[in-house]
């Protein structure tokens, strides 16, 4: 396992409510759960984090994947959407394990695989999806994560009766 996914995993909850999912870590090196990455700042701002945020997700109950274990995002098209096919049954296996009672996939070219994986794992409820908060659709991003959190559920008995703030 590499270094990335060793920090995901430190951050993975106990029981995880709902799952965030990505793409794959970008290319770059930038890395959600190192708080480097564009996705990490639009995550905290959609939800009023503090400093603590990962922390405060993690004990919410929430965890971020991704559909595919190595970077994509610097692939043409063609080779990128059979990386991400070929990563259903992994993603399958992770979903059996995870057991999430909500899933938020954040990119939309993503959700026909995330669907077809969450089927394999025997998940039967709709997922939400976002676009991706970048490429200027942080505003579309914002104004689908304000519908969406309230509607999560959450892990944490400290939060349980506090609601989820957004943005």
């Amino acid at each position: 396992m590499n270094r990335l996914e060793n920090i995901r995993r430190s951050f993975r909850p106990d029981s995880i409510t709902t799952l965030f999912v990505g793409e794959s870590a970008p290319h770059g090196g930038t890395f959600f759960y190192t708080q480097n990455s564009g996705l990490y700042r639009e995550m905290q701002k959609a939800f009023q984090g503090t400093e603590h945020f990962l922390e405060d997700f993690k004990q919410n109950g929430f965890y971020l994947d991704d559909l595919v274990p190595e970077p994509v995002n610097q692939l043409e098209n063609k080779p990128r959407t059979a990386l991400c096919r070929e990563s259903i049954s992994s993603f399958v296996e992770r979903l059996k394990d995870y057991k999430p009672q909500a899933i938020v996939i954040l990119l939309m070219s993503i959700k026909p695989m995330v669907l077809k994986a969450m089927h394999e794992a025997g998940l039967s409820y709709e997922p939400y999806c976002t676009p991706y908060p970048g490429f200027g659709n942080q505003p579309r991003f914002h104004l689908a994560m304000a519908k969406i959190i309230p509607h999560l559920p959450i892990a944490s008995p400290v939060n349980r009766h506090k609601k989820l703030r957004t943005a």
